[in-house]
């Protein structure tokens, strides 16, 4: 029942497997799909430091490479990058380890999204921590 239930109404699903938690009828829960649940919950936090990852670099390769084109739009979107990853950091403390998996993941994504307009370097010219200072903006 629990498992044409998760396919049929994800949202009732949900509500039902909260509600057996919440009384402790642990015995009820539909533990396969729960378990994939919460994995799967964990992951949509590391990629969305990807996804954030993905942004600040490329924004950060073309405001070095395009410095006739740089803007207060880039600029913003630096900072709102660096800051959104703080933040994701703070709520998720246990992203922390895997922060220079996530920027060598994202890498090709970024230089890809920058590419479009430019020629970009095979491997990443920035460290991590340049990438997370506030102070840093890369010179052409």
């Amino acid at each position: 029942m629990n498992d044409s239930l998760y396919a049929t109404d994800f949202y009732t699903w949900v509500h039902q497997q909260s509600e057996l938690l919440y009384q402790k009828r642990f015995d009820q829960l539909d533990l396969s799909n729960l378990i994939e649940e919460l994995t799967d919950l964990g992951n949509r936090h590391y990629d969305q430091l990807e996804s954030q990852l993905i942004q600040l670099v490329a924004h950060l390769l073309k405001w070095k490479v395009q410095h006739w084109r740089r803007s207060n739009s880039w600029r913003a979107t630096i900072r709102v990058q660096r800051t959104s990853i703080d933040k994701l950091l703070r709520r998720n403390p246990g992203l922390k380890s895997r922060l220079n998996e996530a920027l060598l993941e994202s890498w090709s994504e970024a230089r890809d999204l920058a590419i479009a307009e430019t020629d970009f370097p095979d491997l990443c010219p920035f460290k991590l921590e340049e990438i997370m200072n506030p102070d840093f903006w890369p010179e052409s």
